[in-house]
């Protein structure tokens, strides 16, 4: 990882991933548009990551049921002097355009709290992941993900995800929001890693 934000303020209202200003989703988001600047994909080694998150089954036209709780999440460590351990992220763990999908709102830290009501404690699987960076605004990500899958189809590479009844059930599927909105509050400098996890790299 290149770049860890500054952790959000709890206190404060966010906007984009962080707050309801700016609701995300697989196949796009509210917000205005820009260009788009895709890096170039590249495997990275992840190490196990330990990560708190809150967890929700939504439909993609209803993705600020989970986005909007990201700052909750934030207020929830602060409250307990848990440091935030670097970028903030969505795992979806299933995904259906057409149908639910069971997204987590996440938070890396350093050492595992108690888990408390609906907020969860686990551990990002390590791994190889191909990992492609988006600079711009969330709303042109499908763009990223499209040259993402293309990369790996060239490379002959295969993603750790299974499809079952047209869901996708993936090992492991991010996306970073390595940009402070308070800092960068034009969604058009905004960074977002693609990391999906390769089943040759488990």
């Amino acid at each position: 990882m290149t770049h860890q934000p500054a952790a959000p303020d709890p206190s404060a209202s966010l906007p984009g991933p962080f707050g309801s200003s700016g609701s995300l989703s697989a196949s796009g988001s509210a917000g205005p548009s820009g260009p788009s600047d895709p890096s170039s994909p590249e495997v990275r080694r992840r190490p196990e990551q330990p990560y708190v998150f809150l967890r929700r089954t939504v439909r993609m036209d209803g993705f600020a049921e989970i986005a909007d709780r990201l700052p909750e999440l934030v207020a929830w460590l602060a409250a307990r002097d848990v440091p935030v351990g670097g970028a903030p992220f969505f795992r979806y763990n299933s995904l259906s355009l057409d149908g639910e999908c069971e997204v987590e709102a996440g938070v890396p830290v350093a050492d595992l709290p108690e888990p408390e009501g609906d907020v969860g404690v686990a551990l990002l699987p390590a791994g190889d992941y191909a990992v492609l960076t988006h600079t711009g605004p969330p709303d042109l990500l499908p763009e990223a993900e499209t040259a993402l899958r293309a990369w790996a189809a060239a490379e002959g590479r295969e993603w750790d995800m299974r499809e079952v009844d047209g869901t996708e059930r993936w090992g492991c599927r991010l996306e970073l929001y390595r940009t402070d909105p308070r800092l960068h509050p034009d969604p058009a400098d905004w960074q977002i890693d693609l990391a999906f996890r390769l089943a040759d790299g488990v």
